[in-house]
């Protein structure tokens, strides 16, 4: 976890290769590490959540 995120599906706001970093959410029941990932930009400034691994995306506010 931490790995950087690459954004190829383009659905995030553009910027620069290592800005995004993913982190695994554990999936209850699941065998690997599921689809569940928090993704942050900008060392902690935005997080956004998926749940079908990266099909779509919601921003995470406080």
């Amino acid at each position: 976890d931490g790995v950087t995120f690459g954004n190829h599906e383009r659905l995030l706001p553009a910027q620069k290769r290592g800005y995004y970093r993913e982190y695994t959410v554990p999936t209850p029941g699941a065998a690997n590490r599921g689809a569940r990932r928090i993704v942050a930009g900008g060392a902690g400034a935005e997080f956004y959540y998926t749940g079908d691994h990266y099909r779509s995306f919601q921003r995470v506010r406080e």
